[in-house]
């Protein structure tokens, strides 16, 4: 059978405890994944400390106080799209979760694209998440600035803080890297606590600037701050992009379901839980921002964003407080991508679909972790940072290109699973099962197929929205034609690099997955729960 013909099932039922087994694969990696962590890593890549603090200048700088309404259109948009996921999740909890959900919907030629473009998009996805520790710790204390020193400007929009950006996201690699090395649990117990704190942050932060109020939260209705010309709906769009870039990543839940315990019940939990928990966090801190800044017309709050916020009405200590919560926020999130992005690769080089997958593919037996492709994420974050470390003006592209490209993977589900569902309307579309209490497995039901069709026109919209070649966001410097169209130029030779190396392989014959009559197994059917060991 090949690849493109894989049916969505029928298999053997292979019992309510879920192991790799079910799927053709071996148990290599190792379960130390509870319920608080696998909500940890879905948390954690949203992470609204780290990126809320790292592009709130950026929304507000866009469409002025009234970009506030941007989050709550792009929460439901996510939202249908979490809800579709945790379905495939509970159906098939394997490593590579975008990567395994196409596969199985679309075939494995379809899934193989879909893996590749979500391999990058989380690479660049690490750089961007990396280089926040540029906004938050020159603020802590001004020795952070290396790069010209404490008296050097510390934006990311300045030759010295892009060149110090690069400084310190190389540094945090290097930890985030050693502790994927060092296995699972301890990625698990590092993610928890980095949640934790910033959850804490978040409720402090959120309660101390509504206790400052500069005005009321009815700023949010009018466009203060708002300094561009013409029509407010071009603004609007633009200004959305903030939300887009941060709401992203709870899928990574589904990344460690072969590492989690109870995968099948836990992990469409924690994607729910990780997209909500973020919304209305957000929803506050950008908020209370908003009322708390002394000014919305100074160009202040464009520039420094919620660290200009904090340290202005909070003073230095307080202030400096908060912003070491938001510090473990982005070492906890730039940990997080990067589990994700060497588990989507580890998925793809066990089949062995990606080069060097005999090395890729690898589990350490002392660690029970790809460490391999957790080194390989980590160096392509750390070069992608290195390129670009004297053009300070690639650093709004690069946060709105590696979005553009989970966006862009995620349709590649979204898309798929709406023809399957049409295609088999009469059967559910989803095959059902139980998970591993022996309860029914997550589904939408009959309301499945409109959620899902509004979910794929939400997608595709917000992927030509990000892709849109602005000159504010792609050309700060005005004048490079290839920035501004640097996110279509690079999405299509990333395609381009990956249909050549495709072709090449399927023409030796070396691209057919290893596993390709189990990967199509329906969940399990019994009704009668089996314990997992712990």
């Amino acid at each position: 059978m090949s690849r493109t013909e894989l049916p969505l099932g029928p298999g053997p039922d292979s019992g309510v405890t879920t192991t790799p087994a079910d799927f053709g694969y071996q148990q290599e990696l190792r379960r130390g994944v509870g319920t608080f962590a696998s909500f940890a890593a879905g948390f954690s890549f949203v992470s609204i400390l780290t990126t809320v603090f790292q592009l709130f200048g950026l929304g507000f700088g866009l469409g002025g106080a009234a970009f506030f309404w941007t989050w709550p259109l792009v929460f439901v948009g996510q939202l249908l799209v979490a809800l579709c996921f945790a379905e495939l999740a509970a159906r098939w909890p394997v490593s590579g979760a975008i990567y395994q959900w196409s596969s199985r919907l679309a075939g494995t030629t379809t899934g193989w694209f879909v893996g590749w473009i979500m391999i990058i998009g989380q690479i660049l996805t690490v750089a961007a998440a990396a280089i926040a520790v540029q906004a938050v710790l020159p603020g802590i204390w001004s020795g952070f600035q290396i790069v010209g020193g404490p008296g050097a400007d510390p934006s990311v929009g300045s030759p010295t803080g892009a060149q110090n950006a690069v400084l310190l996201g190389c540094v945090l690699l290097v930890i985030t890297t050693v502790v994927n090395v060092f296995g699972i649990r301890q990625m698990a117990a590092a993610t928890s606590f980095g949640v934790a704190v910033e959850i804490i942050g978040v409720i402090a932060l959120v309660l101390v600037l509504f206790f400052l109020p500069e005005r009321g939260p009815q700023v949010v209705v009018h466009d203060t701050g708002w300094s561009g010309h013409g029509g407010y709906m071009a603004a609007f769009l633009a200004s959305s992009l903030m939300a887009a870039y941060v709401m992203v990543g709870f899928d990574s839940a589904g990344e460690l379901a072969e590492e989690t315990h109870s995968p099948r019940r836990t992990t469409p939990r924690t994607i729910l839980r990780a997209l909500v928990t973020s919304g209305v966090g957000g929803a506050l801190l950008i908020l209370s921002g908003l009322t708390a800044a002394r000014s919305l017309t100074d160009g202040k709050l464009a520039a420094g964003g919620l660290s200009w916020v904090l340290t202005d009405r909070l003073g230095g200590v307080l202030g400096r407080l908060l912003l070491c919560c938001v510090a473990v926020a982005v070492f906890a999130c730039t940990l997080a991508v990067q589990t994700s992005g060497a588990r989507m690769m580890y998925s793809m080089a066990r089949e062995g679909a990606l080069p060097f997958h005999r090395h890729l593919g690898k589990v350490s037996p002392r660690t029970g972790t790809p460490i391999t492709t957790s080194i390989v994420v980590g160096l392509g974050a750390a070069v992608a940072l290195l390129v670009d470390i004297r053009q300070s003006a690639i650093f709004t592209a690069l946060s709105s290109l590696c979005i553009a490209m989970l966006y862009l993977a995620y349709l590649g589900v979204m898309l798929p699973l709406l023809i399957t569902r049409i295609r088999r309307r009469d059967s559910g579309g989803l095959p059902e099962g139980v998970d591993e209490t022996g309860r029914p497995l997550f589904s939408l039901g009959r309301a499945g197929l409109a959620v899902n069709a509004v979910a794929v026109l939400y997608q595709a919209g917000m992927t030509i929205n990000l892709v849109w070649p602005r000159a504010e966001i792609y050309d700060l410097t005005g004048d490079t034609w290839w920035l501004r169209w640097s996110a279509p130029l690079f999405i299509g030779l990333s395609l381009a690099a990956g249909a050549a190396y495709f072709l090449a392989r399927r023409l030796h014959r070396r691209i057919e997955l290893k596993h390709v009559p189990h990967t199509h197994t329906e969940p399990p059917r019994e009704t009668e729960a089996v314990a997992e060991p712990a």
